[in-house]
């Protein structure tokens, strides 16, 4: 027999499972070391939930690479694709060349590309990282390569205040694409 107590918050006359749910959801957050809550959110289609984690400062950190509840949205960049071409003699691929366009403060969250991809900084810094690979930041001139499949954990514009282009150019299959697959 359950037993209802006379207190400032109540819970009513709800089931019992609805009750013992509250209860165990209410310890487990309390338990939680330094007031720190993590919750997950199931989008559809999606194969995992966002993880985010935060604490009574409002500090939030979140695993999926997607702004957090209490932080700003970054910008993100564009593709612009300039041209998509056979490769003569290999069957089936394709070379497409694409201006990508970070504005001040742009971020890309963790990616794949199905072929390889060579990328040139045309103007700007980028910082830039690469799974199993420590950051790195790339001026004018410089470049990076990735692997087919390869997961890219992020690319940022540094400048909070001068855009930045990079040049890529992927290997692709014959009808010119995907060119990114979500990680």
């Amino acid at each position: 027999m359950v037993t209802q107590h006379n207190s400032s918050f109540s819970l009513g006359k709800r089931p019992l499972s609805f009750r013992l749910l509250a209860v165990i959801a209410a310890t487990g957050a309390a338990l939680l070391p330094g007031g720190h809550f993590v919750h997950s959110v199931y989008h559809p289609g999606a194969s995992t939930p966002d993880i985010h984690y935060s604490d009574r400062h409002s500090q939030n950190m979140q695993m999926s690479g997607m702004p957090g509840p209490m932080e700003v949205a970054r910008p993100e960049t564009s593709i612009r694709p300039v041209s998509c071409e056979p490769l003569p003699g290999i069957p089936g691929k394709s070379l497409t060349v694409a201006v990508i366009d970070f504005p001040p403060d742009a971020y890309t969250p963790s990616h794949r590309h199905p072929g390889s991809v060579s990328a040139f900084v045309l103007k700007g810094t980028l910082r830039s990282q690469m799974e199993g690979s420590a950051a790195e930041t790339y001026k004018a001139g410089q470049t990076w390569f990735e692997p087919p499949g390869a997961l890219h954990l992020f690319a940022e514009n540094v400048s909070k205040s001068q855009p930045a282009e990079l040049l890529a150019t992927f290997i692709t299959d014959s009808h010119c694409g995907p060119l990114v697959i979500p990680a």
